[in-house]
């Protein structure tokens, strides 16, 4: 696995996949559905934010655990450049859903569980990043942020994917409104819905290897100073 993401192929591949995303996104037919109407196509730039955040955080939170099992400071770098990709995404993730919603539910944010929810989670791995900026101590650091990691990630399962679902919601898939259904997804849409995700996610994990390498070579610089 790990050689083959050293390799070139999955980032031209991901520079394929989105290049499709985008023109099919914005070009393809869409189902003519009440309300959403053309706003619809934001689904394959919303959703997948969401999937490639999940995504990349479960590789932050892996690659935490790893450290504590090895104490191998090279996997605390994984873990925290991985945890910054996924705030991004989750931070792009809830803006995209505010424009969806100024046209969908007449206002940016109206205070949806789902809304809350994902809100919360991104301010609890923003304070991931608070903590590990005021520890000095580089083990210290590194352990406390990793037990943290694992802490934020089961705390997002809840607030993502159990809370909203307990209490009415307009998000789809919340609140008894259905979500990817044949309704709302035809095949139109999921010829650039799927490859979105796969795409997005891929994105997510291109950026996450570039500041690794950065994160390293400074690493490198500093201890051989």
């Amino acid at each position: 696995m790990g050689y083959l993401l050293k390799t070139n192929w999955w980032k031209w591949l991901c520079i394929i996949l989105l290049t499709y995303t985008i023109i099919g996104g914005l070009l393809l037919p869409v189902p003519k559905l009440p309300i959403l109407n053309e706003t619809i196509r934001v689904l394959h730039f919303h959703v997948p934010m969401w999937f490639g955040m999940i995504l990349v955080f479960t590789g932050s939170v892996i690659y935490a655990i790893k450290y504590l099992k090895t104490n191998n400071s090279k996997f605390d770098i994984y873990s925290s450049q991985l945890a910054s990709t996924g705030i991004a995404f989750g931070v792009l993730g809830i803006v995209t859903g505010m424009a969806w919603a100024a046209y969908t539910w007449g206002e940016p944010w109206s205070n949806d569980p789902k809304q809350n929810a994902s809100a919360v989670s991104l301010l609890i791995y923003l304070a991931y990043f608070v903590l590990r900026n005021s520890l000095n101590d580089e083990q210290q650091r590194s352990r406390i942020s990793a037990v943290y990691n694992i802490f934020a990630f089961t705390l997002m399962i809840p607030l993502l994917f159990i809370l909203p679902r307990m209490t009415d919601s307009l998000h789809p898939g919340n609140g008894g409104n259905p979500a990817l259904s044949a309704v709302d997804l035809d095949n139109d849409l999921r010829k650039v819905f799927y490859t979105a995700v796969i795409g997005w996610t891929l994105l997510g994990y291109w950026i996450a290897s570039i500041n690794i390498r950065l994160s390293l070579a400074h690493q490198k610089i500093e201890n051989a100073s």
